[in-house]
């Protein structure tokens, strides 16, 4: 089964910045505490891919905004993401990946 999430890609003066979720969470918003997280359908809704696709963006990104366990947990596996940079929202995962380059 090819799990598919929404990815939104925009380019910046910064380099290439990716919103991606899981479907299932899209366009929702979860609150915990002071804590708000709103997978907006303006940011996060793009096209609809297969995960792999996702992740091949996130190897190129500068900044990326990622949510859903599917997403989350996939970044982790290729080493995109480190497990203690995850930010649980009323039990969503969520995380931001920011590549500074100098030179």
């Amino acid at each position: 089964m090819v799990i598919k999430v929404y990815m939104k890609v925009y380019e910046t003066s910064y380099g290439l910045l990716v919103s991606i979720c899981d479907k299932e969470v899209f366009g929702k918003e979860f609150r915990e505490g002071e804590v708000v997280l709103k997978v907006s359908e303006p940011f996060y809704g793009g096209d609809e891919v297969p995960i792999e696709t996702a992740l091949e963006y996130l190897r190129n990104a500068s900044i990326a905004n990622i949510v859903g366990k599917n997403i989350v947990n996939a970044a982790i596996e290729a080493g995109l993401i480190h497990k203690d940079a995850v930010l649980t929202v009323k039990g969503v995962p969520h995380a931001q990946l920011v590549r500074i380059e100098y030179g």
